[in-house]
């Protein structure tokens, strides 16, 4: 049996679902917000794995599922009729322990165990060890020491993006912070560097951005032509723009195997692998993302993704 993690509302879950549907092959989708209203069972005489979740819907042995997918799961929510806030509060923390730990028993049973996810976001080691590998890394500096920015790329021009926490909720909604473009360092603030460090590297000259997406031994790379509208060049997640065109991309051999040996490497059976490509058809490693969307590059460009990861997850069931 296959176990499919993730919330209610993800429909990129939904594309796997049908092809677990299609293959005819058990499978479980446990959307984890809602853990709070089944009933749940740890028996160590069991095993690791000797979980048992039980809803109305779904009836899930963790000693039964042969492999899974950590897709998008949510925090489990307190139960209905727990309205106290430091109730709530504290059935969240249980929900959320007992969660993780159910999680963590299924071992090398996940596509991407969280615990590899979790290692794997850290963009320094993914920096580090692509340069090991052999990648092309744009000159980087993690700082908030303005001055020696500047005294590793002179004044610049250079892109600027965020360590880790892209999506930042204020009093007027959430924003994403985007990947900026600086032509002059000495524009910015001293004490406005210092606040927090920041991620700061040469800006390459590009003539488009590769999105690799990496399943198993098999890498699926996909062009995005970034430069062909102004609000998408430095960042193509800018505006979010439907004209912006994407298309299949032979990706040279050598840089196809780096970027299954960097997943690899990370512990990861499936990464999002972020490359530029310049003008002089050199290929940059930017970040690799070990949870990345993929189902709207499905749409775009026909590679089959959706079959890869049922694929792969149908040969970790073996």
């Amino acid at each position: 049996m296959i176990l499919v993690l993730t919330n209610e509302r993800d429909l990129t879950s939904d594309y796997v679902i049908l092809e677990l549907e299609r293959r005819n092959l058990p499978f479980v989708r446990l959307n984890s917000e809602r853990l709070s209203e089944s009933s749940i069972i740890f028996n160590p005489t069991w095993g690791m794995d000797g979980w048992l979740v039980e809803t109305p819907d779904i009836h899930l042995d963790f000693r039964a599922v042969q492999a899974a997918y950590f897709r998008r799961p949510g925090t489990p929510e307190a139960p209905s009729g727990v309205t106290r806030e430091d109730a709530a509060k504290y059935c969240r923390t249980e929900w959320g322990a007992v969660l993780a730990s159910a999680l963590n028993s299924l071992g090398k049973r996940w596509l991407n165990s969280p615990l590899a996810i979790l290692a794997a976001e850290d963009k320094p080691r993914q920096l580090a060890l692509a340069v090991s590998l052999g990648f092309k890394v744009p000159s980087t500096a993690i700082s908030n020491d303005l001055k020696s920015v500047i005294h590793q790329f002179a004044y610049g021009p250079v892109v600027a993006k965020t360590v880790r926490e892209a999506l930042i909720d204020g009093n007027d909604g959430e924003r994403v912070v985007f990947t900026n473009l600086i032509p002059d360092l000495s524009e910015l603030s001293e004490d406005a560097v210092a606040a927090a460090p920041v991620i700061f590297q040469e800006n390459i000259e590009k003539l488009s951005d590769i999105r690799v997406t990496v399943i198993g031994e098999k890498t699926f790379p996909a062009e995005i032509l970034s430069q062909e509208l102004s609000e998408t060049r430095t960042d193509w997640r800018r505006g979010s723009n439907p004209a912006l065109q994407h298309r299949t991309h032979c990706l040279p051999q050598e840089i196809s195997a780096l970027c299954v040996s960097l997943v690899q490497s990370l512990g990861l059976r499936f990464g999002a692998v972020d490359l530029i490509l310049d003008h002089q058809g050199i290929y940059w490693f930017l970040e690799v993302n070990p949870n990345g969307q993929w189902a709207w590059i499905e749409n775009r460009t026909g590679l089959p993704l959706t079959s890869a990861i049922v694929d792969e997850l149908e040969r970790i069931a073996k």
